[in-house]
């Protein structure tokens, strides 16, 4: 998913904020839902963060074009594990790996088979 940084995504030096990151790669992973005409929240049923490693390794600036790269990791019942990068001109210059869990009216459940198809 390409993403154009604005000038309300940097500091006053036209570096993105390093939250700014975090927001790009959740629409990178609603958008996975999107191109399947579905929805990331459906009748109180949703994945949530978990847990999140990053590394900042460059910045982004005003204008910028940026990809954001997402992949699977890991399955489990309840929870996936996602790779992320965000690359300018194919250099990387920021690494998440996010563990989502998905709930059922608020309780942890197994993720349906259809959920599923969606990330392979």
């Amino acid at each position: 998913m390409q993403i154009r940084v604005y000038y309300e995504d940097t500091d006053c030096g036209g570096i993105v904020y390093h939250s700014n990151y975090l927001n790009f790669c959740e629409r990178a992973r609603s958008e996975i839902f999107f191109q399947k005409g579905l929805s990331p929240h459906e009748q109180n049923q949703f994945f949530v963060v978990k847990h999140m490693e990053c590394d900042f390794i460059s910045s982004a600036k005003f204008g910028d074009i940026l990809e954001v790269t997402t992949k699977v990791v890991e399955i489990k019942k309840a929870s996936l594990k996602l790779e992320q990068f965000i690359t300018r001109e194919k250099n990387n210059i920021f690494r998440t790996v996010v563990t989502l869990v998905f709930l059922k009216d608020g309780k942890p459940s197994r993720i349906p088979e259809e959920k599923l198809a969606i990330f392979n």
